[in-house]
């Protein structure tokens, strides 16, 4: 939904002059309200939506992992790199080296 709009105002703003310097617009496209780029981007949108797997770039989790100092300890390296990935970090180094940056950026100050 956010895409849509984003793409939608990009479209107006960049691709959808509403004057020309003589004050009337002149693209073909005014009857239908887009740009030709705008309504080729509009239909690759439609069509990645349906699927399953298509991800539209990094989109920030609604809620702070509640883990506690115990469960980074324990938890596995690949659910660690899924967490850090899942949040937009990216680390590269050891189990215990991630671990201990999960924790940094995770836990407050007084819960490490």
């Amino acid at each position: 939904m956010a895409l849509r709009w984003l793409l939608h105002s990009a479209c107006n703003v960049l691709g959808h002059p509403d004057h020309d310097a003589g004050g009337v617009n002149h693209h073909a496209s005014a009857v239908s309200g887009m740009s030709p780029a705008c309504r080729d981007a509009a239909k690759s949108l439609k069509k990645t939506s349906g699927a399953k797997e298509a991800t539209l770039g990094f989109q920030m989790p609604l809620h702070y992992p509640r883990y506690k100092k115990v469960d980074y300890e324990s938890m596995e390296e690949w659910r660690l790199d899924m967490l850090l990935r899942q949040y937009g970090l990216s680390f590269n180094g050891n189990l215990d080296e991630k671990r201990a940056y999960a924790m940094g950026a995770f836990l407050w100050p007084g819960q490490y």
